[in-house]
């Protein structure tokens, strides 16, 4: 089976994964979200230009440690810079052959025009999308105009403590199989056995009887 790419990105309620000038303050945050262990799922990472200068605003050469990442544009120069590699060529040629690779999944982490060009060009087998309970009112799409496209659902969280609803859709034709959203921490339970039922604790009776003389 080759590599999938998936389009996993949190999104506003109103449809927006980051601010008109590339703001991403209002993402929420949830403990529950095991980052650590979501990580571990990609090797690779590709990006629009857009993303990939955000990014490296926080300082650095935008990289993320323990992941190749791949950040196409038509206007910054090629480069290959620490963990990071500037790309001026097709991203769809690219990323088909990344697909052909052996490796963990392609995380296709933004944005909205990328997302289009790879999806029209079937390279895109899951849809994961963190909705926020959050309105922005405008900012940067989280798909152009095009096409439609008929998505599976694979699996569905509600992170209680946040308002984070989690959906993970698979592309409908797609060869690839969905994905289960298994980066969650769960809460340690008990569980009862199938048929049995629940020991309950019972209070001791009083002794009543008198003793006799």
């Amino acid at each position: 089976m080759s590599r999938r790419v998936r389009y996993q990105v949190a999104v506003s309620l109103d449809g927006f994964i980051a601010g008109t000038n590339g703001e991403y303050d209002w993402i929420v945050m949830d403990p529950s979200i095991d980052f650590n262990a979501l990580y571990k799922e990609f090797d690779t990472v590709v990006m629009g230009r857009k993303t990939y200068e955000v990014a490296a605003a926080q300082g650095g050469t935008g990289a993320m440690p323990g992941l190749e990442v791949v950040a196409f544009s038509r206007t910054l120069p090629a480069a290959n810079l620490a963990g990071v590699r500037v790309s001026n060529d097709d991203p769809r040629q690219v990323v088909a052959e990344l697909k052909k690779k052996p490796g963990r999944d392609i995380w296709l982490f933004g944005g909205g025009t990328l997302f289009r060009s790879l999806l029209d060009a079937g390279l895109v087998d899951t849809v994961e999308v963190a909705v926020m309970p959050v309105i922005l009112g405008s900012g940067i799409p989280l798909v152009q105009p095009g096409g439609t496209t008929k998505l599976v659902l694979s699996d569905q969280k509600v992170l209680s403590k946040s308002g984070i609803v989690m959906l993970s859709y698979s592309v409908a034709g797609a060869k690839a199989s969905g994905t289960q959203i298994s980066y969650i921490k769960q809460a340690t339970t008990k569980r009862v056995a199938a048929g049995t039922r629940p020991t309950v604790a019972r209070r001791k009776r009083p002794n009543t009887k008198r003793r006799m003389k």
